[in-house]
């Protein structure tokens, strides 16, 4: 297997550790909400809206952190979903599926 092949297989086991993560993250009254599927295009578009804000490219802080606005993240899947058709979803709901990524990060990076 070229070494390509291996960087997507580790993206889509990452991914898939990010989703379960996500699904465990979510309140209850939420966890019937997502299908796995909205979950990897939600996971899709926090990567799409990193990669087109330049928050990958930011400078870190003296406590090597980079400030990154989840509700920018949550305005940009919400309106990217409704354009997509892929559904109607308020800023709370989006806002749990951020926040769950964003701490599943947190958790590679500790």
């Amino acid at each position: 297997m070229k070494k390509q092949d291996d960087e997507f297989l580790q993206e889509d086991l990452d991914d898939e550790k990010t989703v379960e993560f996500i699904k465990s993250y979510l309140p209850q009254d939420l966890k019937d909400r997502f299908t796995d599927d909205q979950l990897y295009y939600f996971l899709d578009l926090i990567y799409e809206y990193y990669e087109k804000s330049g928050v990958l490219d930011a400078e870190p802080d003296k406590d090597g952190c980079v400030e990154i606005d989840l509700d920018k993240i949550v305005d940009f899947i919400i309106k990217e979903a409704k354009k997509d058709g892929i559904g109607d979803f308020s800023h709370d709901e989006i806002l749990f599926v951020v926040q769950g990524e964003s701490d599943f990060a947190e958790t590679l990076e500790g």
